[in-house]
């Protein structure tokens, strides 16, 4: 493993065209103005590098010199801690774990139902109507800040961005009563930054 990591000298993303985690990580190094590597990853035949640095062959994997990372909250807290400014996580301990918890509840509750329709699962209709309630319930939330709750961009934009793109991959159409989080996606997805981190696949999606 050192061998491969030591070759390296410029950071290094192993990264899914078309994975909404691999595409929360681009958003924070285009938002960094990170210069890096993209390793693309097909699964069908995976690089041998990947096989050797992370031994649950998955993405996104970080390979930063001699350091190797994994799982998109850890990668991404590294990249804001290694790379800080702008700051994309609160200063103090309390606000840093309700952005956390957030993180978490976005991951639990609205992921798991994308993952579901993305994989096909046996419920994708009921897992596609739940989504889409939820996020129309939600919807309020867009209105109070610029950000999602907040006056800057943070982390929890960064993971609820790709989520957001991918809705009608997902077969899921907003309504034009939920305004605020219409302007928020409209808001976001005209970022410069969000737009570097588009994969040609992902760009398709909204073609």
């Amino acid at each position: 493993m050192a061998q491969v990591t030591n070759r390296r000298l410029a950071m290094t993303l192993f990264s899914s065209d078309a994975c909404p985690r691999c595409h929360m990580v681009r958003i924070v190094l285009a938002e960094k103005g990170i210069n890096y590597d993209v390793q693309p990853v097909d699964f069908s035949d995976p690089p041998e590098d990947l096989i050797d640095l992370n031994p649950y062959n998955e993405v996104p994997t970080l390979v930063d010199r001699d350091l190797v990372l994994y799982q998109h909250q850890v990668i991404m807290e590294y990249l804001d801690e290694r790379f800080p400014h702008p700051p994309l996580m609160p200063v103090d301990p309390v606000s840093r774990g309700r952005n956390r918890l957030m993180l978490y509840r976005i991951e639990r509750d609205w992921y798991s139902l994308a993952d579901k329709i993305n994989n096909g699962a046996a419920d994708v209709d009921e897992a596609r109507k739940h989504l889409r309630d939820s996020l129309v319930s939600a919807s309020p939330i867009f209105d109070s800040k610029p950000f999602f709750m907040s006056d800057e961009l943070s982390l929890i934009d960064c993971a609820i961005m790709p989520l957001l793109w991918r809705l009608p991959h997902y077969g899921i159409q907003i309504p034009a009563n939920a305004k605020p989080l219409l302007k928020y996606m409209e808001h976001m997805f005209k970022r410069n930054t969000f737009k570097a981190s588009l994969s040609d696949v992902e760009r398709e999606m909204r073609a």
